[in-house]
Protein backbone atom coordinates (compact mmCIF):
# COMPACT_ATOMS: atom_id res chain seq x y z
CA UNK A 1 0.00 0.00 0.00
CA UNK A 2 1.40 3.41 -0.96
CA UNK A 3 1.96 6.01 1.73
CA UNK A 4 0.88 9.69 1.60
CA UNK A 5 3.39 12.23 0.35
CA UNK A 6 4.98 13.87 3.39
CA UNK A 7 6.58 17.29 2.99
CA UNK A 8 7.97 18.55 6.27
CA UNK A 9 5.12 18.35 8.76
CA UNK A 10 2.43 18.19 6.05
CA UNK A 11 0.95 15.08 4.41
CA UNK A 12 -0.87 14.80 1.08
CA UNK A 13 -2.70 11.98 -0.66
CA UNK A 14 -2.33 13.60 -4.09
CA UNK A 15 1.17 13.76 -5.54
CA UNK A 16 0.19 16.32 -8.16
CA UNK A 17 0.75 19.97 -7.20
CA UNK A 18 -0.86 22.54 -9.49
CA UNK A 19 -0.19 26.21 -10.01
CA UNK A 20 -2.83 28.92 -10.03
CA UNK A 21 -1.52 31.33 -12.68
CA UNK A 22 -2.24 31.97 -16.36
CA UNK A 23 -5.70 30.38 -16.50
CA UNK A 24 -8.35 32.02 -18.72
CA UNK A 25 -10.50 32.75 -15.66
CA UNK A 26 -11.13 31.63 -12.08
CA UNK A 27 -13.97 29.32 -13.05
CA UNK A 28 -11.74 27.25 -15.34
CA UNK A 29 -9.00 27.35 -12.71
CA UNK A 30 -11.23 25.82 -10.06
CA UNK A 31 -12.61 23.18 -12.42
CA UNK A 32 -9.07 22.20 -13.45
CA UNK A 33 -7.86 21.99 -9.85
CA UNK A 34 -10.76 19.70 -8.99
CA UNK A 35 -10.17 17.54 -12.07
CA UNK A 36 -6.48 17.24 -11.18
CA UNK A 37 -7.35 15.99 -7.71
CA UNK A 38 -4.69 18.22 -6.21
CA UNK A 39 -4.65 19.20 -2.54
CA UNK A 40 -1.77 21.69 -2.69
CA UNK A 41 -1.86 24.77 -4.94
CA UNK A 42 1.01 27.18 -5.50
CA UNK A 43 0.44 30.93 -5.28
CA UNK A 44 2.88 33.63 -6.41
CA UNK A 45 2.63 35.86 -3.36
CA UNK A 46 4.09 38.91 -5.13
CA UNK A 47 1.39 38.74 -7.79
CA UNK A 48 -1.65 38.38 -5.54
CA UNK A 49 -3.57 41.36 -4.19
CA UNK A 50 -4.04 40.36 -0.56
CA UNK A 51 -5.68 43.70 0.27
CA UNK A 52 -8.62 43.40 -2.12
CA UNK A 53 -11.52 44.99 -0.15
CA UNK A 54 -14.07 42.78 -1.91
CA UNK A 55 -12.46 39.66 -0.44
CA UNK A 56 -12.49 38.07 -3.90
CA UNK A 57 -8.75 37.68 -4.32
CA UNK A 58 -7.24 34.39 -5.48
CA UNK A 59 -6.20 33.31 -1.99
CA UNK A 60 -9.69 33.66 -0.53
CA UNK A 61 -11.14 31.85 -3.53
CA UNK A 62 -8.80 28.87 -3.10
CA UNK A 63 -9.37 28.75 0.64
CA UNK A 64 -13.13 28.59 0.19
CA UNK A 65 -12.54 25.48 -1.92
CA UNK A 66 -10.40 23.98 0.88
CA UNK A 67 -7.18 23.86 -1.13
CA UNK A 68 -3.99 24.06 0.87
CA UNK A 69 -1.64 26.79 -0.28
CA UNK A 70 2.05 26.72 -1.13
CA UNK A 71 3.24 30.32 -1.49
CA UNK A 72 6.24 30.91 -3.72
CA UNK A 73 8.75 33.70 -4.24
CA UNK A 74 8.34 33.88 -8.02
CA UNK A 75 9.77 37.07 -9.50
CA UNK A 76 12.55 37.42 -6.92
CA UNK A 77 16.11 38.02 -8.13
CA UNK A 78 17.77 38.78 -4.80
CA UNK A 79 17.99 36.99 -1.48
CA UNK A 80 16.57 40.01 0.30
CA UNK A 81 13.46 40.12 -1.89
CA UNK A 82 12.92 36.38 -1.51
CA UNK A 83 13.20 36.50 2.29
CA UNK A 84 10.84 39.48 2.58
CA UNK A 85 8.34 37.76 0.27
CA UNK A 86 8.51 34.56 2.32
CA UNK A 87 7.89 36.46 5.53
CA UNK A 88 4.93 38.26 3.96
CA UNK A 89 3.53 34.92 2.82
CA UNK A 90 3.82 33.41 6.27
CA UNK A 91 2.06 36.35 7.86
CA UNK A 92 -0.71 36.48 5.28
CA UNK A 93 -1.32 32.76 4.76
CA UNK A 94 -0.30 31.41 8.16
CA UNK A 95 1.96 28.69 6.77
CA UNK A 96 5.64 27.90 7.19
CA UNK A 97 5.78 26.19 3.81
CA UNK A 98 7.55 28.24 1.15
CA UNK A 99 8.62 27.40 -2.37
CA UNK A 100 11.86 29.35 -2.71
CA UNK A 101 12.63 30.75 -6.15
CA UNK A 102 15.57 33.08 -6.75
CA UNK A 103 16.04 33.65 -10.47
CA UNK A 104 19.40 34.29 -12.12
CA UNK A 105 18.43 34.94 -15.74
CA UNK A 106 15.33 36.52 -17.31
CA UNK A 107 15.47 34.52 -20.53
CA UNK A 108 15.80 31.01 -19.12
CA UNK A 109 14.37 31.71 -15.64
CA UNK A 110 17.08 29.41 -14.32
CA UNK A 111 17.65 29.57 -10.56
CA UNK A 112 20.72 31.16 -8.98
CA UNK A 113 22.30 28.33 -6.96
CA UNK A 114 24.62 30.58 -4.94
CA UNK A 115 21.79 32.89 -3.83
CA UNK A 116 19.52 29.90 -3.31
CA UNK A 117 21.89 28.40 -0.74
CA UNK A 118 22.04 31.72 1.12
CA UNK A 119 18.27 32.12 1.05
CA UNK A 120 17.72 28.58 2.34
CA UNK A 121 20.08 29.16 5.28
CA UNK A 122 18.24 32.32 6.30
CA UNK A 123 14.74 30.90 5.93
CA UNK A 124 15.50 27.60 7.69
CA UNK A 125 16.91 29.61 10.61
CA UNK A 126 13.64 31.55 10.67
CA UNK A 127 11.60 28.35 10.98
CA UNK A 128 10.41 28.00 7.38
CA UNK A 129 9.89 24.65 5.67
CA UNK A 130 11.68 25.34 2.42
CA UNK A 131 11.04 23.72 -0.97
CA UNK A 132 13.73 25.13 -3.29
CA UNK A 133 13.34 25.44 -7.06
CA UNK A 134 16.75 24.34 -8.33
CA UNK A 135 18.67 22.95 -11.29
CA UNK A 136 18.65 19.22 -12.01
CA UNK A 137 22.05 18.66 -10.41
CA UNK A 138 22.53 15.90 -7.82
CA UNK A 139 25.30 17.84 -6.03
CA UNK A 140 23.13 20.94 -5.65
CA UNK A 141 20.18 18.86 -4.46
CA UNK A 142 22.31 17.06 -1.88
CA UNK A 143 23.63 20.39 -0.54
CA UNK A 144 20.06 21.68 -0.24
CA UNK A 145 19.13 18.57 1.73
CA UNK A 146 22.09 19.14 4.05
CA UNK A 147 20.99 22.76 4.58
CA UNK A 148 17.64 21.59 6.00
CA UNK A 149 15.16 21.80 3.12
CA UNK A 150 12.04 19.63 3.35
CA UNK A 151 12.06 18.74 -0.38
CA UNK A 152 14.03 19.45 -3.54
CA UNK A 153 12.34 20.71 -6.71
CA UNK A 154 14.64 20.44 -9.73
CA UNK A 155 13.51 21.65 -13.13
CA UNK A 156 13.04 19.22 -15.98
CA UNK A 157 13.48 22.02 -18.53
CA UNK A 158 12.89 25.80 -18.51
CA UNK A 159 9.68 27.10 -16.90
CA UNK A 160 6.77 27.13 -19.32
CA UNK A 161 8.79 25.51 -22.13
CA UNK A 162 6.80 22.27 -22.25
CA UNK A 163 9.99 20.41 -23.22
CA UNK A 164 9.63 17.74 -20.54
CA UNK A 165 12.53 16.12 -18.72
CA UNK A 166 15.60 16.84 -20.84
CA UNK A 167 17.98 14.81 -18.67
CA UNK A 168 16.29 11.77 -17.12
CA UNK A 169 19.68 10.42 -16.02
CA UNK A 170 20.16 13.38 -13.69
CA UNK A 171 16.84 12.69 -12.00
CA UNK A 172 17.89 9.09 -11.43
CA UNK A 173 21.14 10.33 -9.86
CA UNK A 174 19.28 12.78 -7.63
CA UNK A 175 16.91 10.03 -6.51
CA UNK A 176 19.84 7.78 -5.59
CA UNK A 177 21.56 10.46 -3.48
CA UNK A 178 18.76 12.46 -1.87
CA UNK A 179 16.33 11.03 0.66
CA UNK A 180 14.06 14.10 0.70
CA UNK A 181 10.86 14.19 -1.37
CA UNK A 182 11.88 14.78 -4.99
CA UNK A 183 9.38 16.91 -6.91
CA UNK A 184 9.70 17.72 -10.60
CA UNK A 185 9.20 21.46 -11.02
CA UNK A 186 9.03 23.13 -14.44
CA UNK A 187 9.06 21.96 -18.03
CA UNK A 188 6.06 19.60 -18.13
CA UNK A 189 4.27 19.70 -21.47
CA UNK A 190 1.91 16.74 -21.38
CA UNK A 191 0.84 13.72 -19.36
CA UNK A 192 3.69 11.45 -20.51
CA UNK A 193 6.18 13.87 -18.89
CA UNK A 194 4.41 13.40 -15.56
CA UNK A 195 4.37 9.62 -15.88
CA UNK A 196 8.09 9.59 -16.72
CA UNK A 197 8.91 11.75 -13.70
CA UNK A 198 7.12 9.37 -11.37
CA UNK A 199 8.71 6.32 -13.03
CA UNK A 200 12.14 7.90 -12.45
CA UNK A 201 11.40 7.99 -8.73
CA UNK A 202 9.97 11.45 -8.21
CA UNK A 203 7.63 11.70 -5.25
CA UNK A 204 5.49 14.35 -6.91
CA UNK A 205 5.15 16.77 -9.81
CA UNK A 206 4.42 20.49 -9.78
CA UNK A 207 3.08 22.04 -12.97
CA UNK A 208 1.06 25.01 -14.15
CA UNK A 209 1.41 26.11 -17.78
CA UNK A 210 0.83 22.64 -19.25
CA UNK A 211 -2.70 22.71 -17.84
CA UNK A 212 -3.46 26.43 -17.83
CA UNK A 213 -2.54 26.87 -21.52
CA UNK A 214 -3.96 23.58 -22.80
CA UNK A 215 -6.84 23.79 -25.28
CA UNK A 216 -8.98 22.11 -22.63
CA UNK A 217 -7.40 22.82 -19.21
CA UNK A 218 -9.91 20.72 -17.30
CA UNK A 219 -9.41 17.63 -19.47
CA UNK A 220 -5.63 18.09 -19.35
CA UNK A 221 -5.72 18.35 -15.55
CA UNK A 222 -7.55 15.02 -15.43
CA UNK A 223 -4.94 13.49 -17.74
CA UNK A 224 -2.14 14.79 -15.49
CA UNK A 225 -3.77 13.22 -12.44
CA UNK A 226 -4.09 9.86 -14.14
CA UNK A 227 -0.50 10.02 -15.42
CA UNK A 228 0.77 10.83 -11.94
CA UNK A 229 -1.09 7.88 -10.47
CA UNK A 230 -0.01 5.49 -13.24
CA UNK A 231 3.64 6.57 -13.05
CA UNK A 232 3.66 6.16 -9.27
CA UNK A 233 2.20 2.65 -9.51
CA UNK A 234 4.75 1.70 -12.17
CA UNK A 235 7.55 2.96 -9.95
CA UNK A 236 6.32 0.96 -6.98
CA UNK A 237 5.77 -2.15 -9.11
CA UNK A 238 9.29 -2.05 -10.56
CA UNK A 239 9.93 -2.16 -14.30
CA UNK A 240 11.69 -5.06 -16.01
CA UNK A 241 15.40 -4.53 -16.78
CA UNK A 242 16.36 -3.29 -20.24
CA UNK A 243 18.08 -5.90 -22.42
CA UNK A 244 19.95 -5.60 -25.69
CA UNK A 245 18.45 -8.73 -27.27
CA UNK A 246 14.94 -10.09 -27.41
CA UNK A 247 13.69 -12.60 -24.88
CA UNK A 248 10.63 -14.72 -25.76
CA UNK A 249 7.65 -14.33 -23.51
CA UNK A 250 6.91 -18.07 -23.78
CA UNK A 251 9.44 -20.70 -22.57
CA UNK A 252 11.25 -22.76 -25.22
CA UNK A 253 11.02 -26.00 -23.22
CA UNK A 254 8.42 -28.59 -24.23
CA UNK A 255 7.42 -26.73 -27.39
CA UNK A 256 5.60 -28.73 -30.08
CA UNK A 257 7.97 -29.46 -32.96
CA UNK A 258 6.03 -28.52 -36.09
CA UNK A 259 8.95 -29.41 -38.35
CA UNK A 260 8.35 -33.18 -38.17
CA UNK A 261 6.47 -34.69 -41.09
CA UNK A 262 3.49 -36.90 -40.61
CA UNK A 263 4.34 -40.68 -40.96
Amino acid sequence: MDQPLKIGTESFHSRLILGSARYPNHDILLKALRAGGTELVTVAIRRVNLDDPTGENLVSLLRRENFRLLPNTAGCYTVRDAVITAELAREALETNLIKLEIIADEDTLYPDAEKLFEGVRILVDKGFQVLPYCIDDPITCKKLEDLGCVAVMPLGSPIGSGMGILNPYNFSLIRSRVSLPLILDAGVGTASDVALAMELGCDGVLLDTAVAHAKDPVLMAEAMRQACEAGRKASLAGRIPRKFFAEPSSPRERMVDTRRKAG
